[in-house]
Formats: structure tokens, sequence, C-alpha cells
């Protein structure tokens, strides 16, 4: 009786540990659920897979984004963004391939860093060293809420990253 108990101890226990594996695998579950947004910068294919955080009444930048730091740009793994061929982003060349995105928020000018490593969980293991790619640019004020993190690549080239009450652009042209 007892091996019987033992046995049906062990089956329940490891089937708990297949469900909670299985649920965790689901990012779409997740409370800042994985997005993508992808367009064309001429020949280029321009992807960035993030994860998109809400503002849930929170104040973002200069409290939860603290200005000044080094920022995933999104939730959970670090932001990636890819490009199919070499492309210069505000003029500056950027080989082809995949980079994380990073960000340093600051009140007048943010910093956009793409970096060669781009298999990193948030910004824990970034290294300043790693950096293929830095440009400056201007927030904008924004009149309306934009609830949830959200990028989009538009006509042009044209890389958009927008959340709460502010956003940013940057252009992405083929070589």
């Amino acid at each position: 009786m007892k091996k019987c108990i033992n046995f049906f101890a062990i089956a329940v226990m490891l089937s708990s540990l297949v469900f909670t594996a299985h649920a965790q695998g689901d990012k779409s579950k997740r409370p800042s659920p994985p997005m993508t947004a992808s367009g064309k910068a001429g020949s280029a294919v321009v992807t960035i897979d993030y994860g998109a955080p809400s503002v849930k009444g929170r104040e973002i930048y200069g409290d939860l984004v603290p200005y000044g730091k080094v920022w995933r740009t999104g939730a959970n793994e670090a932001t990636t963004f890819s490009v199919s061929k070499d492309v210069t982003i505000n003029g500056q060349p950027l080989a082809a391939g995949k980079y994380a995105l990073f960000t340093i928020p600051e009140k007048g000018e943010w910093t956009v860093i793409f970096n060669k490593n781009p298999e990193q969980w948030g910004a824990y293991d970034y290294k300043e060293d790693q950096d293929a790619l830095r440009i400056k640019v201007k927030p904008e004020k924004t009149s309306a809420l934009q609830e949830q993190l959200k990028f989009g690549v538009g006509d042009g080239g044209k890389v958009k990253l927008a959340w709460e009450h502010q956003s940013i652009e940057f252009t992405v042209s083929a070589k």
C-alpha cells in the first residue's frame, strides 16, 4: 500500500511539473504578451519582436522606466530588431542581422541602441562593448494614451515606438 501511495504522489508531482512547464512556455498568457512588428524599408525587411507591457495606471517614464538607465524597451526578453539587408538607421550604417534593441530614455533625448547580443533576458546582461550602433532621437509627447507598448514599421522605413504619452521614431533605409 505504501508503494502505491508513493507512486501516486510522484505521479501527481510529475504531472504538476509538466503542466507548469507547459504554462510557462505559452508566452501569449504573459501579462506583457509577445508582439511582432514588421515592414519593409526599401528592399530590406525589418522585424521587431518585443514583450508589450501595459500602463495599468502607472507612471511610466521617470518611474517604472527610469531616466538615464538602459531599458530593454519592452518586457521579458530583450526586444529584438532584425534587418534582412545592410541598412542605415537615421543615416548611420547597420549590417544585416538580429540585434537586441535597448533605449536610454531621457526627458529631452533618447539613445537607441542596437546591441550584437540579441539573446538576453531584459537588460541584465547588457554590455556596452557589444553595441553595433547608437543613435539619438527626440521623444514626442502624445495627447492620446497608448495603453499597451506598440512598435510599428511604416512606409519609407519609419519605425515608431509609442507607449503612455510618448513616442519616438527613427528611419531605416536599405543601402
